[in-house]
Order: structure tokens, then C-alpha cells, then sequence
């Protein structure tokens, strides 16, 4: 359930660089690797996995398991489309993990289970909680999307935790990460819902769901459902155009095969098959009705990936707030100063009211 995919590294890194050094990689470190990836897939000196994971295993040298962590999630990025790439991640779980004593917030490893489809799915997970967390704190779950994953974004889970005062459970959707097992589709809808009765039992607060990228797919899909208490949407590619040809056409650095990746190809599928397997996620129907959760739909105004036009179609819904970040990229990862506050205002007065 995987393939490789030709994609220029060096156009990746142009491309992803601003969102690495702003989870946490130093530029420096960053430069150096852009002279020396010269093969997505090779697994050997020149090879990405094989760089990144040289930069990672300097970093545990030194004791410095956060920043290895990081490291590694380069070294898998952008899917598990290798046997390098699939120990690059085991090697990310172990480094985050060695690392979480030195959190500023309480940290578990749980496993979930939930059902999908006729079986059950084991989901492992991570709790952040603030200091002083007791029954009635509020949960987020919380997910990113097709390449960038839940250790990948532990400064955005700690600083909503720490923020807004609420218990962070992050977790992989289906196709990607930890569940790269599970072809994504748009019933891995019921896997979530298996994560939001895990947090009912462990708050007597409110639950909330964020994502980002195509983990705000599914956040705007639970907030369009009321399957939670709000949503916050960061990124999310929703409407029917988004998952039409014509945009599948313009997708940029490998994104197409990305995604090709999580819904399950196992070789390079042809344009029409993408598109075919794509288009069954768009939410229009959804979209039709005005009955939702609560919900921030928020994104950069510069994104390449998701139009702006997937965050405007929110506004004037009932207990909706959009945004557009200027100058933001997929996401606003490179305006990460002037997206979390927003997310954080927000998420503090939805679910702590």
C-alpha cells in the first residue's frame, strides 16, 4: 500500500523549509541539508531519509531527543512509501518519547481502540495535559495531514494546551502515520468518532476537534456533523473544485502522489484514477445544510494547495469564525505567530465557556 513517486527534493525543501525551522529544526541545519539531498528515495549518502536521519542520530548523540525527534520526522516526510522511511518514523517515536519528560506538559501514550467497518483499529495516541489537569478539563483531538503528523506539530498541541488550558489527544487519521496501514477514505470518518468517545471518557468537559491540511478535512467534517462540541479547520481542502481535475492538475511537490499514497495506490496511479479516488471527499452536501458545531476555519491567504475559496464558503454559517491569514502558506505555517493566538482565543472561549 505504498509507491514512490518522482519529486524534485530540492523544490521540497524550497517549499517546506520555513514550516521545518518554524517546528522547531535550526535554519543552519536546514541549509546544510539543502546542499546534500540530492534523491528523495535513495538509501544512501544523497539520499533524503538518509540525511535527515544522519542530522537526527547527531541530535540523540547529544541528548537533544526533541530536536532527533523532529529530525526523524524529516527523515519519513513526506510518506511511508520505504522500508527507510517506515523505521525513520519507529525512530521518531522513540526519540519523542525519550524527550517527553522534558515537556512542559504531562505526557501519555495511550492506545485507542475503535471500530471501522466490520474490525477494530488500535490507534496509538498522545495526551498532553497542562499542569494542574483535573476530570473536567476540555479535549482537543488533534491530527495534521498527509505528510506532516502528530510529533511533527507538538509545539502547536503544547501551546494550545498550555494556552487554552485543555488536554491534547493527538493521533494520525487513517492513511497516514501510525495508521498508514488503513487506506484513507471518507468513512475513516468512523475511526475519529472512536477518538472523540475516548476523550467523553476522560472530561467531564467539552471535546473539541482541530486538524490541519486534510486533518482539517475531517475537523470540518465533525464540526459540519455536531459530532463534537467545535472544530477548528486549519487548511482543510472541502469543496468539490478542490477535489476536482482541474485542481488536481496544479497540485504541486509530489502532493498529488501524497495523497495517492494515503487513499492506497500501490503504484503511480493514472490522473483519472486520482481524481476518481478524490472526489468522494468533498463535502458540498454537507456544506448545504447550516446545522454544525461551532467552528474556526482558518488558513494562509498564499496557500498552493488548498484555495482560499475552502475557507470563504464558511463564512456567514451560524457560530462560524473564518480567516485568512495574508502572506500565509498552506496552513500559515510560516505565520505561526499570528495563527495559534487566534486558534488558541478561540478554542479557550469555545470550550471552556
Amino acid at each position: 500500500m505504498s509507491y514512490q513517486f518522482p519529486v524534485d527534493p530540492g523544490s521540497l525543501l524550497d517549499e517546506r523549509t520555513a514550516q521545518f525551522v518554524n517546528l522547531g529544526i535550526p535554519a543552519a541545519d536546514v541549509a546544510q541539508l539543502r546542499g546534500v539531498v540530492l534523491d528523495m528515495w535513495a538509501d544512501a549518502p544523497g539520499g533524503w531519509t538518509w540525511e535527515w536521519s544522519r542530522l537526527a542520530q547527531r541530535y540523540a548523540a547529544a541528548g537533544d531527543h526533541y530536536r532527533a525527534s523532529l529530525a526523524y520526522g524529516g527523515a519519513r516526510f513526506p510518506c511511508l512509501a520505504d522500508p527507510s522511511k517506515a523505521t525513520a518514523l519507529d525512530r521518531q517515536v522513540e526519540q519523542y518519547t525519550l524527550a517527553a519528560p522534558g515537556f512542559p506538559v504531562s505526557f501519555e501514550r495511550r492506545i485507542v481502540t475503535a471500530r471501522y467497518r466490520d474490525g477494530i483499529v488500535e490507534v496509538p495516541v498522545h495526551v498532553l495535559s497542562p499542569p494542574g489537569a483535573g476530570a473536567d478539563t476540555p479535549v482537543l483531538i488533534a491530527s495534521g495531514g498527509i505528510d506532516t503528523w502528530k510529533m511533527d506539530l507538538h509545539p502547536m498541541w503544547v501551546a494550545l494546551a498550555l494556552g487554552a488550558r485543555l488536554r491534547v489527544v493527538a493521533f494520525e487519521h487513517a492513511g497516514v502515520g501510525e495508521l498508514t496501514r488503513i487506506p484513507m477514505a471518507p468513512d475513516t470518518q468512523q475511526i475519529i468518532g472512536g477518538l472523540l468517545a475516548f476523550a467523553r471518557a476522560i472530561t467531564t468537559g467539552k471535546v473539541g476537534h482541530i486538524g490541519l491540511s486534510f486533518g482539517g478535512h475531517f475537523a470540518a467534517r465533525t464540526g459540519l456533523l455536531g459530532d463534537a462540541d467545535a472544530a477548528i479547520v486549519v487548511g482543510g481542502p472541502v469543496t468539490s473544485a478542490s477535489f476536482g481535475p482541474e485542481h488536481a492538475k496544479s497540485l504541486l511537490y509530489g502532493m498529488d502522489n501524497i495523497f495517492g499514497n494515503a487513499v492506497g495506490f500501490s503504484a503511480k496511479p493514472q490522473p483519472d484514477a486520482l481524481v476518481a479516488a478524490s472526489q468522494p471527499f468533498a463535502l458540498d452536501d454537507l456544506l448545504a445544510t447550516q446545522r454544525n458545531s461551532p467552528m474556526l476555519v482558518i488558513n494562509g491567504d498564499a496557500d498552493v494547495h488548498v484555495p482560499a475559496a475552502d475557507t470563504r464558503i464558511f463564512a456567514g454559517r451560524p457560530h462560524t469564525q473564518t480567516a485568512l491569514i495574508p502572506g500565509g502558506t498552506h496552513c500559515a505555517m510560516n505565520k505561526l505567530d499570528q495563527l495559534l493566538p487566534v486558534i488558541t482565543d478561540w478554542a479557550a472561549r469555545t470550550l471552556q465557556s
